[in-house]
C-alpha cells in the first residue's frame, strides 16, 4: 500500500529567524563603521492588533541591533499634526525607515499620509513612487509580506523562471506587488479574484498558488494542482469548538494532501513580514550611506 502523500511544510518561523540573523550580522558590520540603522514606527489610536504588532516590531528591531523610534499618537490626532511628525522623521538622519501602522482612524487620509513619507525611507513599500518603480522593474523598497513570500519561494525552488503562478487577491498591499515580484522572477502570472470565472480551474493551473484574499479557508484541496507550492498569506480568526482559532485563506488539511509544499497558518508567511521589514530598513540604511545592499535580502 502506498504511504499517504505529505506536502513539505515551509517553516516561516525558522526562515524568518534566519533572515533576522543575516540582518543582525550586517547591522553589526555597520556598527563597526559608526552607522546604526533606525526604524520609526508611528501608531495612531488604540487598535489592539496594531498595538501588539507595533510592540513586536519594536522588540525585534532592538534585538537585531537597530535603533527603534516609536511614536504613539492619540486616535484624535489631526492630519496636520501627523504630517508634521512625518516631515520631522523624513529630515532625521538617524531614521532610515518610517512605517505608519495601518489601518488609520477614519478621519485621516491614508494615501496622503503614506505618500508624505520620503520614498527612500518607505520601508512598507506603499509609496506611489516605490509602487511605480516595482511595476517597471526598477530598484525600489518592496512591500514586506510579498517580499517574504518571494524569499521563501526562491529558497524552496531555486529559480522560479517559467513557472505558472496564480495570485488570488488583488490588494495593493499583497496581491498586486506579489504578482509584480513573480513577474520579475520570470514566472507566468495570473491574478485571480472574487469575480474570476471558474476560480478552481484557474488555481489548478498553478505551479505556485498564492492565496491573499482574506476569506477563511476559501482555497480547498480540489483547487490545488498535485505537487504545487501553496503560499497562504491569509490570517483569519474563526470560532470553532467554542474557541477562536487562526486559519489561513487555504483549507490546510485538504490542500496539504495534494500540494508539493505549503505554508502553515500560523507560522508561515506571518513571521516573515517583520523579518522583511528589518531587511528593508537595512537596505534603506545602506542606500542612504552609499553602501552595497546585502545579497539575498531584497527582491
Amino acid at each position: 500500500m502506498t504511504a499517504p502523500h505529505a506536502a513539505t511544510v515551509i517553516d516561516g518561523k525558522a526562515f524568518a529567524a534566519r533572515v533576522r540573523g543575516q540582518v543582525q550580522a550586517h547591522v553589526a558590520q555597520l556598527a563597526a563603521q559608526g552607522i546604526v540603522p533606525g526604524l520609526a514606527v508611528v501608531l495612531v489610536g488604540e487598535d489592539p492588533a496594531s498595538q501588539v504588532y507595533v510592540r513586536n516590531k519594536g522588540t525585534q528591531t532592538v534585538e537585531v541591533g537597530m535603533a527603534s523610534f516609536e511614536h504613539k499618537l492619540d486616535a484624535a490626532t489631526s492630519e496636520a499634526d501627523l504630517l508634521d511628525l512625518i516631515r520631522q522623521l523624513n529630515a532625521d538622519p538617524a531614521v532610515h525607515g518610517i512605517l505608519v501602522q495601518l489601518p488609520l482612524p477614519g478621519h485621516l487620509n491614508s494615501d496622503l499620509i503614506i505618500n508624505s513619507i520620503d520614498p527612500a525611507k518607505d520601508v512598507d513599500g506603499f509609496h506611489i513612487s516605490n509602487v511605480g518603480l516595482l511595476g517597471t522593474g526598477q530598484k525600489s523598497l518592496v512591500p514586506c509580506t510579498p517580499l517574504g513570500c518571494l524569499m521563501m519561494l526562491r529558497d524552496h525552488h531555486g529559480s522560479l523562471a517559467g513557472m505558472n503562478a496564480v495570485v488570488v487577491g488583488r490588494s495593493n498591499i499583497v496581491g498586486k506587488p506579489m504578482a509584480q515580484l513573480l513577474l520579475g522572477d520570470s514566472c507566468t502570472v495570473t491574478i485571480a479574484h472574487s469575480r474570476t470565472r471558474d476560480l478552481a480551474a484557474v488555481c489548478r493551473g498553478a505551479d505556485i498558488l498564492v492565496a491573499a484574499v482574506g476569506r477563511a479557508e476559501m482555497i480547498t484541496g480540489d483547487m490545488v494542482r498535485p505537487g504545487a507550492t501553496v503560499i497562504d498569506v491569509g490570517i483569519n480568526r474563526v470560532e470553532r469548538d467554542g474557541r477562536t482559532r487562526l486559519v489561513g485563506d487555504v483549507h490546510y488539511a485538504s490542500a496539504a494532501a495534494v500540494a508539493g509544499a505549503i505554508t502553515p497558518v500560523p507560522g508561515g508567511v506571518g513571521p516573515m513580514t517583520i523579518a522583511c521589514l528589518l531587511a528593508n530598513t537595512l537596505t534603506a540604511c545602506c542606500r542612504a550611506h552609499g553602501l552595497p545592499v546585502p545579497e539575498g535580502l531584497t527582491a
